[in-house]
């Protein structure tokens, strides 16, 4: 089994969408018409969740006029944002087919599939032509690629001249061990961490400029004490991202949020332009 069948091994559920169904149902959610609030809890899979999207969207400058690339979209929470939130047409790739399945279904309930479309793909062989892109985004997707230089020139030949491309990583910040099960690898075979000067590098050389880069630490512990705050003061919710990783989801998020508080690791966001 090679190393992206692996990482598509790791994220399947096999039973997601029912999963992530019948947790709404328990919580009252009528799921026939979904809100892409309804779905919060679930749908941003990387750290500082829907707040870094926002902020994602913004650094891009997404408006209507443009169609955007996200890059390992998972179950399309990014994607119906920048769809609902800036009018965006948006494509999403996603190297795990049941991904792919439940982000096309849950948008067609929240009412956006004329404006977001995912597809299984990987990231090292993109299936578009030159110039087809006018931002694209890749987020908590590098730490499951070793050949990121691969992707950041596939994504450069995707993209129009002067188009944007925001990079948002878990980056390693520091020495020291990183402990596994992590929520993007159950062992260190399919994770591939790389300091923000590798990064910078590989943006470069497949021509990029980068314009942007901010660290959102402080973002993500400030919203995970404060999901640890509500959680003890009102009980788990029904919805969350122990329906989207199982009985995993403790260890790996205490391996996670344990390692970014010792500062060895930190999700980092860079913007770079074509």
């Amino acid at each position: 089994m090679d190393t992206e069948q692996q990482v598509a091994k790791h994220y399947s559920h096999g039973a997601l969408e029912n999963a992530i169904l019948d947790a709404l149902k328990a919580s009252g959610t009528k799921i026939d018409r979904l809100a892409t609030s309804d779905l919060a809890g679930v749908d941003e899979f990387h750290l500082g969740w829907r707040a870094a999207t926002v902020e994602i969207a913004k650094d891009l400058g997404l408006s209507s006029a443009m169609h955007v690339l996200d890059v390992g979209s998972g179950i399309g929470g990014p994607a119906r944002h920048f769809a609902e939130a800036h009018g965006a047409q948006v494509t999403g790739i996603d190297l795990t087919d049941e991904f792919v399945q439940v982000a096309n279904a849950l948008t067609r309930r929240c009412g956006l599939a004329d404006r977001a479309h995912f597809q299984q793909a990987s990231a090292l062989a993109l299936p578009f032509k030159d110039g087809t892109f006018d931002a694209a985004t890749m987020i908590h997707v590098g730490m499951n690629i070793e050949d990121k230089a691969k992707v950041f020139s596939e994504v450069a030949r995707v993209l129009r001249p002067k188009a944007h491309f925001a990079v948002y990583d878990v980056m390693r910040t520091a020495k020291g061990d990183i402990p596994y099960p992590m929520p993007w690898a159950a062992t260190a075979a399919t994770s591939f961490v790389r300091t923000p000067d590798d990064y910078r590098d590989m943006l470069v050389g497949a021509g990029f400029k980068i314009e942007g880069e901010v660290s959102r630490r402080d973002l993500a512990l400030k919203l995970w004490e404060e999901m640890r705050r509500k959680i003890a003061e009102q009980g788990p919710p029904k919805l969350g991202l122990h329906v989207l990783m199982g009985e995993a989801a403790k260890p790996r998020l205490a391996n996670v949020i344990s390692t970014l508080e010792r500062g060895i690791i930190a999700p980092i966001e860079m913007v770079a332009r074509t």
